[in-house]
């Protein structure tokens, strides 16, 4: 440590003054010591050398020579000082006056073995003095020679022992004397000096016999040196120091730069003592003279050195140094690695050493039990990794992958006496050759059977427990804090077909490690405080992927090879994976499959064949079980694989022992003779080929290689005790080459290189021998492996997060559901939030439902089975707002954690609901269980209508009985049922809500408010299409759920309550019905996309209608709601047009008693198409549903009345009129109904209490009745207008008049006495009137009107049941018939047109009506009216010469006679006399015929 040099203008004592002062303090230290307690020493000393000067002899007593050179050292010491104060005494500046001369006596007592500890001591202070004043400094004259004689004088300190503890202090300044000289003024000292300083410190802190304080001072002035020294990195010229390096190997010009370290003690001595230090003398050179030009500062040599000696101190197999000295040279290597960063790689002799041994080293001790090693070495790797990444990247792989495999969980114990057993290897490495890893043990998935499969073994290991798995977490984490550490190791190693998948490694063991079930034996506070670290792990690495999605990233520098070229190798690498564990497992079937994915055989051209193809792969993949390949390549059936294998070696000028040993490197030999036997003559051949000096025959490279393998077994095979000499081995191979001997030399380097260097084949390399193997295999990888890539790019994270996101997120949920600690849940939060944002970033919806399904497990909003029938909860008054106290919302809100699941959830949902699929039918199984509990916002929970606009959907209610009719109207229906209150009527007792539960529902409240549910389902109206359908596939799930799949269950089993007709029915659901209308509302709110719904939907609503009596009446009507809402958006589609009419057809087909429920809704979405989308019916068959719909409706009173009004606008004068020839039969059939139904209603009342007929003033029905009688007729007046070009008269008449006609004589006979009345008096208007469509040539048309008009009418009216409809009114009705009647017979064949015609059928059919309306009352009118009319008809008759009697002149035609004959014979029976009262048979005066008024043209 440099200390700062005072400022002259605060020094207030002189320079001269210190150092005398401090050679007063020395000397007064001598003087207490025997040796100078007198002066007689320094009196002689003057005195010889006064006499000297004068030129005086002076003798010497013989009797004093012994004495005086005993102690002339002593007097030198004292004299020196004397001297020295002689020589300042002129002197005012001593800075002018050379350094060495002023410190030469204080060097002289430290380097004198007859001093003792003070005086040493008391010298040491007075340097460090002359530091601290200033006396030395970077001015001073002669400063190098003088600390190059410092730097001497200090490492070779020698003095008298006296106490320990004073000797201690001696040390602890000579550590301070030498750090103020190194890290003060180190730059003038040279590289000799610097390592004996840095010797004498390092040596003091590895003696043990030292007190700790002395040993932890030294190693806290080593730290400091150890800095300053390294902090000379960053000044030098890397290019120019290796240069020098390079041209100086052996020795430099101050003599050989050598340090050494010793921790044995060095014994005692009674005089003297040298610092313990014990270096060989010749390791000590002593000091230099001053150099007479500028000396060369200290660099790199010296720090080499220093790193040399420090590195070959950590090897664990060197018992020279214990781990108390490794713990300490630990700590000095993290402070200059720390010192150094980074610019250590700029010297390639700094960094080979690091690589090797220094990792080697590092990562041995990294596996010491000895918690302090373990703590230093695992810190050192760290900062190693952090300052040399870029330069680590197969050491970094080992490291990892090291600390993964001792951080997972332990084998079971059978599994581990099954790896033991197996020469203590356990297949499951990813790489060959991971020294000291244990195996993390069979997974369950098949995957990870996979990866065991397809890699070679690795080396058992304890795994770490307690404190050294904390240890190993906490340097996983600090090694991995980088932000682009995951990226980083998916581009070195899991895009590197050679190296191990380390980031899905390190993901999986991380996410694993959050879970209990990882650790044996239950948690403890270490395994808690492990959970916590792995989840932190994951957590950074989740935060630093949503930085790079956000921006936070480096562009991919264009020296790496490129993103896409990475991510095909990693493609490749999962092929070769799959090839390998197949060839595993069986190698043809694994063959097979590395030919159809072009791993081998693709690159066959006429210099490569197939077998050197496959060869080729089987040597460069080190996935393969060795013991399988050897197998394989030596069967008989695959010689040319062999010889192409063992083709691929270059076995030019390599010894034979090295070709062996690189060949069964490569694959394990097999068992059996005869296949080793191929391999040996394979290798013969070739090795033969390659021209080797010693070996003159093929046969004799055959035995030599057997020899080989024979002596490797002999020299290393533990069961053998008697080992073979080279003597033996020689003479075994006597006359084997070629009839000759190999050369004697030859043989002794194979039994050597063989004695010193086992061959080790494949899964044989156990413990350390297996720990070099794997290194030595490791250094020749990383010459091919080049640099470490670092980039915090996001090229890769979508790949990345594509193989780990389920893991982490289950991972996340886990720790936000389990853990307790606020940070972590905080921090878990925070992660959510970013796997949905990486989910959406990316497009991979199957995380954003992965993300909203853990979240939605850890609100408590879900429950496994949601009653059908709401409990009825107490409502309490809170600020003006009725609250719902709920099971759900006094937990929910007493729940946290839940609470602060739900928020974040809805948070992450609102804005990206596009990124959801799936896990909509989460977010929609909360909605229906909040709103069960009354927690959803009001609009969510309103049905829309036809009727009545919106309504609240009722939580409570019961199931109303089914009636065929109802004789109320209005907007009554089944939902009046419901709406008593929100919960409907109840007897049950409200239980009691405590002001607790008030308090905990208004925190649920809080919490839902702050969800924003209502935005959510706005939003749900603007998804993208496939989020969209994903949403309402959802909801009808869940739906579906509740009422087909439930329904069908319950019918099974039984459960359901039977019905009358012993079918099986739901009770009242409000959550079917709440998921009915979510999933309606949304179809109807996203018309662009009802294509794409409609058929979602439809299924549902088609289950439901199709089993309507089997539902809540409620669930019925908002299905049928639900279906005409749509139909109205599918008329706008042209495509989906025909989809209406199959709801239609759904419709007509519900019972009686359904359609009677919801006739109201069904007519009024009906109206609503036909209004607003006419033009989608547009054919008599569509017409036709339309019309057999709105019929289903007309029995239900208010839906009779909507219904008329719709057929009115239709047919009535007005804008809505619309009369076409397809639809003209249907509107006289629904008119004719509606007439028909006036009738009934009249006849339904005269079975009530009520006396008097119904009338249109105090009957809708009748007067719907009248008014469709009044628009029968007034259709008439259309006939004229209408577009009858498609059809024919013939046509026209059957399909448009004939049923006109008919039906106005149907309700002729209505018990409805208004409704008879007019249709009486408009069927007369009609008939008597003109027909635009009748065809006077047409006997069959006459025929019709009176066999399907006339006739039926009155044939009807005969009847007795007919009759008692309206007594009092009947008989008018027949008299007006009867005069109908014969008005229509003499309009239609009463004509002279006619007279050819033969009516005489006919005539009599009316003759036989007439007789019966005659004679069925002879009190009624009728029986007066009948013969005067039948007068004037047979008059008109006559005067058409139809009817003519017979005369004296007869001249009639045949046809007359036969119908005067016909008609006599029936008029006899009830009218004798009649026919010839009115026309007599003699000639009389002609008269002239009454012929009747002609009807008025209706208008």
């Amino acid at each position: 440590m440099a200390h700062p040099q005072p400022s002259t203008t605060r020094r207030t004592v002189s320079q001269k003054h210190v150092l005398y002062s401090e050679i007063l303090s020395v000397t007064s230290v001598m003087r207490k010591n025997s040796r100078w307690a007198s002066a007689t020493h320094f009196m002689n000393t003057r005195d010889s050398a006064l006499g000297s000067n004068l030129g005086l002899r002076i003798s010497t007593a013989p009797h004093h020579d012994k004495h005086y050179g005993s102690g002339s050292r002593e007097i030198d010491l004292m004299v020196g000082f004397q001297e020295l104060k002689r020589a300042l005494r002129d002197v005012e500046d001593v800075t002018s006056v050379p350094l060495p001369t002023i410190l030469g006596p204080f060097f002289a007592i430290i380097r004198s073995p007859l001093s003792t500890g003070p005086i040493t001591s008391a010298a040491l202070s007075s340097l460090h003095k002359f530091f601290t004043c200033g006396l030395i400094s970077s001015q001073s004259v002669s400063l190098d020679a003088a600390l190059v004689e410092l730097s001497s004088t200090v490492s070779h300190c020698k003095f008298e022992p006296s106490d320990s503890s004073g000797d201690e202090v001696v040390l602890l300044k000579i550590m301070s004397v030498i750090q103020d000289c190194l890290c003060g003024h180190g730059t003038v000292l040279g590289d000799v000096e610097v390592c004996e300083m840095l010797e004498t410190v390092l040596t003091t802190c590895c003696q043990m016999r030292l007190s700790e304080t002395l040993r932890r001072s030294a190693e806290t002035t080593m730290h400091a040196l150890v800095r300053t020294v390294f902090s000379r990195l960053h000044c030098l010229d890397a290019a120019s120091e290796e240069e020098k390096l390079r041209g100086n190997d052996e020795e430099t010009q101050d003599g050989e730069i050598k340090m050494s370290v010793s921790t044995e003690q060095v014994p005692e001595q009674p005089l003297p003592e040298e610092l313990p230090t014990s270096v060989p003398e010749e390791l000590n050179p002593p000091p230099s003279p001053a150099p007479s030009g500028p000396r060369p500062q200290y660099g790199l040599p010296s720090i080499l050195e220093l790193l040399r000696v420090l590195v070959h101190v950590l090897d664990p197999n060197d018992q020279q140094h214990t781990d108390s000295t490794r713990l300490i040279v630990l700590g000095i290597l993290n402070a200059a690695l720390e010192e150094v960063g980074p610019r250590i790689t700029d010297f390639p002799s700094l960094e080979a050493l690091i690589l090797d041994p220094g990792c080697k080293f590092l990562f041995q001790l990294a596996r010491s039990e000895n918690s302090s090693v373990l703590h230093s070495s695992l810190r050192t790797i760290s900062t190693m990794f952090d300052t040399m990444r870029q330069h680590l990247k197969l050491q970094q792989e080992l490291f990892l992958a090291f600390t993964i495999d001792r951080l997972a969980p332990t084998l079971s114990k059978a599994k581990t006496q099954q790896a033991i057993s197996k020469k203590g290897v356990y297949a499951g490495s990813p790489r060959p050759g991971t020294p000291g890893t244990p195996s993390l043990g069979p997974a369950d998935d098949e995957l990870q059977l996979e990866k065991q499969a397809s890699t070679p073994p690795r080396l058992l290991v304890p795994p770490a427990r307690g404190e050294t798995r904390d240890l190993s977490l906490e340097i996983l984490s600090q090694i991995s804090r980088h932000a682009s550490f995951m990226v980083d190791l998916y581009t070195n190693y899991d895009c590197d077909i050679n190296c191990e998948n380390l980031m899905e490694r390190l993901t999986d063991f991380l996410t694993k490690s959050v879970y209990p079930a990882y650790y044996s034996g239950g948690l403890d506070v270490q395994q808690r405080n492990a959970q916590f670290l792995c989840l932190d792990l994951l957590l950074a690495f989740v935060n630093d992927m949503a930085g790079r999605a956000n921006g936070a990233s480096t562009p991919w520098p264009s020296e790496f090879p490129s993103p896409e070229s990475l991510l095909q190798k990693k493609s490749q690498k999962k092929l070769i994976l799959a090839g390998a564990s197949r060839f595993n497992a069986k190698p043809k079937a694994g063959i097979a499959f590395l030919e159809e994915n072009g791993l081998i055989y693709a690159d066959l051209s006429p210099e490569v064949s197939k077998a050197q193809s496959l060869a080729r792969f089987l040597k460069s993949c080190t996935r393969l079980d060795k013991r399988l390949l050897g197998d394989y390549i030596s069967k008989p059936d695959n010689i040319e694989v062999l010889k192409a294998f063992i083709g691929l070696f270059d076995f030019k000028n390599k010894p034979m022992a090295d070709a062996m040993r690189e060949l069964l490197e490569t694959f394990r030999l097999p068992g059996e003779a005869q296949q080793i036997n191929r391999i040996t003559e394979t290798f013969a051949s070739i090795y033969f080929a390659s021209e080797p000096a010693e070996i003159r025959s093929e046969d004799a490279v055959y035995v030599l290689a057997y020899s080989i393998i024979m002596l490797n077994t002999d020299l290393h095979n533990p069961q053998v005790r008697k080992r073979m000499s080279f003597e033996e081995y020689q003479k075994n191979l006597r006359g084997v080459n070629d009839k000759g001997d190999f050369p004697a030399e030859y043989l002794q380097n194979i039994y050597d290189s063989i004695r010193k260097r086992e061959i080790v084949m494949p899964e044989e390399h156990t413990g350390q021998l297996g720990f070099e193997y794997a290194w030595k295999e490791l250094l020749t990888r990383s010459r091919q492996a080049g640099d470490f890539m670092i980039c915090n790019t996001p090229h890769f994270d979508i790949d990345i997060f594509k193989s780990v996101w389920k893991p982490v997120i289950s991972a996340i949920a886990y720790a936000f559901i389990s853990f307790d600690d606020d940070y972590i849940i905080q921090r878990s939060v925070a992660g959510f939030r970013q796997c949905a944002t990486l989910a959406g970033h990316f497009r991979l919806p199957d995380v954003f439902d992965f993300v909203v399904v853990s979240l939605s497990q850890a609100t408590s909003l879900l429950s496994d089975s949601v009653p059908v029938q709401v409990p009825n909860y107490p409502v309490v008054d809170v600020e003006g707002q009725s609250v719902t106290v709920s099971n759900l919302s006094i937990s929910f809100g007493t729940n946290f954690k839940g609470q602060l699941a739900a928020v974040v959830l809805f948070n992450i949902v609102n804005g990206n609901g596009n990124a959801l699929r799936e896990g909509w039918t989460q977010i929609f199984e909360m909605f229906q269980n909040l709103f069960l509990h009354s927690l959803l916002p009001t609009r969510m929970l309103q049905m829309e209508d036809f009727l009545g606009g919106v309504s609240m959907i009722p939580l409570r209610g019961s199931q109303p009985q089914r009636q065929s009719s109802r004789s109320d109207g209005g907007l009554l229906s089944a939902l009046s049922s419901y709406l008593m209150t929100p919960y409907a009527a109840s007897s049950e007792a409200l239980p009691e809500a405590t002001d607790a539960d008030v308090e905990n529902t208004l925190c649920t409240i809080d919490c839902i408010t702050s969800c924003r549910l209502d935005e959510l389902y706005s939003q749900i109206m603007q998804l993208d299409l496939q989020a969209l359908v994903a949403a309402v596939r959802a909801l009808e799930a869940l739906a579906h759920d509740r009422t087909v799949a439930k329904l069908k269950q319950g019918s099974d089993d039984g459960n359901l309550p039977p019905q009358d007709n012993d079918t099986y029915s739901l009770p009242y659901d409000p959550a079917s019905i709440f998921l009915l209308e979510t999933m309606v509302s949304i179809a109807c709110q996203t018309p662009q996309h009802i294509e794409d719904l409609w058929p979602i939907v439809f299924e549902h609503l088609s289950n439901l209608l199709s089993s309507s009596e089997q539902y809540s009446v409620l669930l019925i009507e908002r299905a049928v709601v639900g279906l005409l809402r749509l139909c109205l958006i599918l008329a706008q589609i042209q495509s989906l047009r025909d989809q209406i009419y199959v709801s239609f057809d759904l419709l007509s087909g519900l019972t009686p008693a359904i359609a009677n429920s919801v006739a109201e809704q069904v007519i009024s979405g009906v109206i609503l198409i036909v209004q607003k989308h006419r033009d989608v019916i547009s054919s008599q068959t569509e017409w036709n549903l339309v019309f057999a719909l709105v019929r289903s409706t007309i029995s239900h009173p208010e839906a009779a009345r909507l219904s008329f009004e719709l057929v009115t606008s239709l047919v009535a004068d007005g804008p809505q009129q619309f009369i076409t020839v397809d639809n003209f039969s249907g509107l006289i059939t629904l008119l004719d109904e509606f007439a028909s139904i006036a009738g009934t209603s009249v006849q339904s009342q005269q079975h009530g209490r009520r006396r008097e007929p119904a009338t249109s003033a105090s009957s809708p029905a009748v007067e719907r009745g009248k008014k469709a009688i009044e628009l029968l007729v007034n259709l008439k007046k259309w006939l004229s207008t209408l577009d009858t070009s498609s059809l024919s008269r013939d046509k026209a008449w059957h399909q448009l008049w004939l049923p006109l006609l008919t039906s106005l004589s149907r309700q002729s006979s209505s018990a409805s006495r208004e409704v008879r009345h007019i249709a009486m008096s408009q069927l007369q208007r009609v008939l008597l009137g003109s027909h635009v469509m009748f065809d006077e040539a047409s006997n069959v048309q006459t025929e019709e009107i009176f066999n399907r008009v006339v006739f039926p009418l009155l044939d009807d009216l005969l009847k007795p049941q007919i009759f008692l409809r309206d007594p009092r009114a009947m008989p008018e009705t027949r008299l007006r018939a009867s005069a109908l009647l014969c008005k229509t017979f003499m309009h239609f064949e009463v004509r002279e047109s006619q007279a050819q015609s033969d009516i005489r059928v006919l005539w009599i059919q009316i003759l036989d009506l007439l007789d019966r309306l005659m004679n069925i009352d002879k009190k009624d009118q009728l029986y007066e009216a009948v013969p005067e009319s039948l007068k004037n008809v047979i008059l008109v008759m006559n005067a058409a010469q139809i009817l003519v009697p017979p005369s004296s002149n007869d001249q009639r035609t045949q046809q007359q006679r036969t119908l005067w004959t016909a008609t006599s014979e029936r008029m006899e029976r009830f009218l004798p006399g009649f026919l010839v009262d009115v026309i007599p048979s003699l000639p009389e005066p002609e008269l002239e015929p009454v012929v009747p008024d002609p009807a008025p043209t209706p208008s």
